[in-house]
């Protein structure tokens, strides 16, 4: 079931730094299961653990179908810190599944590429604004807020913010 969209023009309830961490994959050779499945079905496990575990410091996440090849995540975190321990606890899903793409990838000759990059964005120096649209990305991650509360126009919901204001 999809979420409904929001009729007015809302923002994200944001406030302090927010981090933004995308990873995605690529599959380039369909024939190689054995090399890109297991890293498809690693991610929709890592994701159930963090919503499960409250204190885990992810905000939310938004999947990116980038074509039949490539998947993206999106996902939001209330600290470096606390991404970068989720990324080395050995008792969580993901340092197993690193280490076993690891592995698998030493004999793959490219068949699968990964990649991630992280954001730490200060506050101020982001800004928001959804119209018609179910809550997505900041706003699905911190909830939102009516338009009016930081400001109508861009600049002002970066001044709002504690930022320059901005066109």
């Amino acid at each position: 079931m999809s979420a409904q969209p929001i009729p007015e023009r809302v923002t994200a309830a944001a406030d302090g730094e927010v981090v933004v961490f995308l990873i995605g994959m690529r599959i380039n050779s369909w024939r190689a299961v054995r090399h890109w499945l297991p890293a498809l079905r690693a991610m929709p496990r890592m994701l159930k653990e963090l919503a499960r575990d409250k204190d885990s410091g992810l905000l939310g996440h938004q999947l990116l179908a980038g074509g039949p090849r490539d998947r993206t995540v999106i996902q939001y975190w209330e600290s470096r810190e606390k991404l970068l321990a989720y990324a080395a606890d050995a008792n969580k899903e993901h340092r197993p599944a690193w280490a076993a793409f690891n592995r698998r990838a030493r004999g793959s000759e490219g068949k699968v590429g990964i990649w991630h990059e992280t954001y730490v964005v200060p506050a101020g120096s982001y800004e928001s604004i959804y119209s018609g649209m179910p809550a997505q990305g900041l706003g699905k991650a911190f909830g939102v807020e009516p338009v009016a509360r930081r400001g109508e126009r861009a600049a002002q919901r970066f001044a709002s913010a504690g930022g320059e204001a901005r066109a």
